[in-house]
């Protein structure tokens, strides 16, 4: 659904993150290195570039290290920073093989149906204090919550009336 569209991700500078970057690149993304817990500001500051080039940016919400879904700072930061709305997404897989990590990565069977939820646009205004900045990251934290509860709730009725099958 996103291949091939110059999407920046975040990626961790971490050993298994190279593995990752060079994953991704293939299939038209572009890896910002930096995360959480190694070179989280410069990795920020790749992605705000990559924001003002009119390109788009995505984050593993929960980081390198999890919690599994926990969001880290960096979206609503860089919502701030960039003046550009910040929304959740979540994809649901109808079929798949879910590793032993801590974040139970899902690789899609073949003919696995998935559904896409996002939530709604948040702006965080560039003027906001740390308290505002903590009802913003709770916020995101209720949007993660909600696109993941439908998204898996929903994702076997895929194929139906309510959610038909898009092609590409």
């Amino acid at each position: 659904m996103w291949r091939n569209r110059a999407i920046a991700v975040m990626v961790s500078r971490s050993f298994d993150g190279e593995y990752i970057a060079r994953t991704i690149e293939k299939f038209g993304f572009v890896a910002v290195r930096g995360s959480s817990s190694r070179g989280g500001a410069r990795g920020l500051l790749g992605l705000k570039s990559h924001l003002e080039k009119g390109l788009p940016v995505a984050f593993t919400i929960d980081g390198p290290r999890g919690p599994k879904y926990v969001a880290k700072p960096g979206p609503v930061l860089l919502a701030r920073t960039s003046s550009l709305p910040m929304a959740a997404f979540y994809v649901a897989l109808s079929e798949a093989w879910v590793l032993n990590t801590w974040d139970e990565l899902m690789i899609p069977k073949p003919f696995s149906k998935a559904l896409v939820r996002v939530s709604a646009k948040m702006r965080v205004p560039a003027e906001a204090d740390d308290a505002q900045m903590a009802a913003f990251h709770e916020q995101l934290q209720t949007g993660i919550e909600r696109v993941t509860r439908f998204a898996e709730e929903h994702v076997a009725r895929v194929g139906s009336a309510e959610f038909p099958l898009l092609k590409n």
